[in-house]
């Protein structure tokens, strides 16, 4: 693993109007060109997180400790020189006016889910019922709206990660979710891996329709052949790979199995996650870059020198040191890939 310090000096106030001046051009000059970032970025205007032709991008969920419209979330892009993302879902769909939820969830005892009592099961049932009747007909004008906002800064939206695609979920919701993608300007959707069969075929079957992939993320759970029976069922069924999270359950799981796969399956992945966490054998926790386990370094060389198209996605989930944010830290990560990738 690399031991080169990687450290950036937190940004002076200068770098941030200088940033944000960048990001008012490129709403100027992109107008509504379909290739806004693009025109962006040949400028040498916006960020570009691009090297070597590997895409770099982040999944939004990196930024949950601050903060979170749609605005603060692009500019967090900006400011960490990300030029490409994995949306999360809560924080548009409240934009495009999802009911407000009034019934305020008790809280973990012990890490262990509150035992609801029956009023309080029916008025989550009501709440799911009410937000699966706006999803059916919600227009899709404020995601363009949003993919437009994004482009113009000179950030592409790759993947979208709604909470939409589970078993309980309406097929007019996952619909809905897909139809999102689209608006949004995404290629796939991401969801956790599911246990039933029958549910990867459902969202499967609905993906082709739409012509969306479907991207299945895995945790600790993640073995060579979990993907197998999903990639079998549809071409649009696809891997969102955590590579953390591979190294993480250790047992069979190695760098070398990890890079074999990857080799395997690239043509049905979508896009992958990369952190650094250390193996279950050294307790699995999630570390600085460069700390554990993970084997970026191999990673990305291998996506550089394979020339694979899909992106990288940095998942920030180390414990964000003191005097820093996760801004700070996603932009870290930003440096650490490219002096792999440029190295």
């Amino acid at each position: 693993m690399p031991t080169k310090d990687l450290s950036l000096q937190t940004n002076t106030r200068r770098e941030f109007f200088y940033t944000t001046s960048l990001a008012s051009a490129a709403f100027f000059l992109a107008g509504r060109s379909a290739w806004a970032g693009e025109t962006i970025r040949s400028f040498g205007m916006g960020p570009d997180s691009k090297f070597r032709g590997v895409q770099i991008g982040a999944i939004t969920y990196s930024f949950r400790s601050m903060p979170g419209n749609p605005e603060q979330l692009l500019q967090y892009c900006l400011d960490s020189h990300i030029s490409a993302i994995e949306l999360m879902g809560d924080s548009i769909e409240d934009y495009a006016g999802k009911p407000v939820n009034s019934f305020k969830m008790p809280p973990r005892v012990n890490g262990q889910a509150p035992q609801l009592t029956d009023e309080q099961k029916a008025q989550v049932a009501a709440y799911q019922k009410q937000v699966a009747e706006w999803r059916a007909g919600v227009s899709m004008d404020p995601f363009e709206t949003i993919r437009k906002m994004y482009n113009k800064a000179g950030v592409s939206i790759y993947a979208f990660k709604p909470n939409a695609l589970n078993a309980n979920n309406t097929d007019a919701e996952v619909e809905y979710a897909l139809r999102a993608a689209k608006a949004l300007g995404a290629k796939s959707v991401t969801i956790e891996l599911p246990t039933d069969p029958s549910q990867s075929k459902r969202l499967g079957d609905l993906g082709e329709k739409h012509k969306i992939y479907i991207g299945y993320h895995a945790h600790l759970q993640a073995t060579d052949t979990a993907w197998d029976t999903a990639l079998a069922q549809s071409p649009y069924n696809s891997m969102n790979l955590d590579c953390g999270h591979y190294i993480a359950a250790g047992g069979n799981n190695t760098k070398e199995s990890l890079l074999a796969l990857i080799e395997a399956k690239h043509d049905r992945i979508t896009s992958i996650h990369i952190k650094d966490r250390r193996t279950k054998e050294n307790g699995g926790k999630n570390m600085i870059w460069g700390q554990g386990d993970t084997p970026l370094k191999e990673i990305l060389s291998l996506l550089r020198d394979k020339k694979y198209k899909f992106p990288a996605t940095i998942e920030l989930e180390y414990d964000i040191p003191a005097g820093s944010d996760a801004v700070q830290e996603t932009r870290k990560c930003v440096e650490y890939a490219k002096n792999i990738l440029e190295g």
